[in-house]
């Protein structure tokens, strides 16, 4: 079974797809850009627990709380 890393829908029109690789559905996202003005969205499937571990430690989420500040990832001079 293949793993859906990424679905690609748009509230405009009926776009709906999956991708196995983040970049085809980045690329999928600008090119419906392109085409028709519409501003597509994704949701992203899980990821393995290396990089979810990784975002939670450098603070993807925006949120003080949700950081590690003993991580070297955490970037908090931005």
């Amino acid at each position: 079974m293949v793993d859906t890393h990424a679905t690609v829908t748009c509230p405009d029109c009926d776009l709906e797809e999956t991708f196995e690789k983040l970049a085809a559905a980045r690329s999928r996202i600008e090119s419906h850009r392109v085409e028709t003005g519409h501003e597509p969205t994704w949701e992203l499937g899980r990821l393995d627990s290396g990089v979810e571990r990784a975002g939670d430690e450098a603070g993807v989420c925006g949120r003080p709380a949700c950081t590690d500040p003993d991580s070297p990832l955490l970037r908090d001079d931005l």
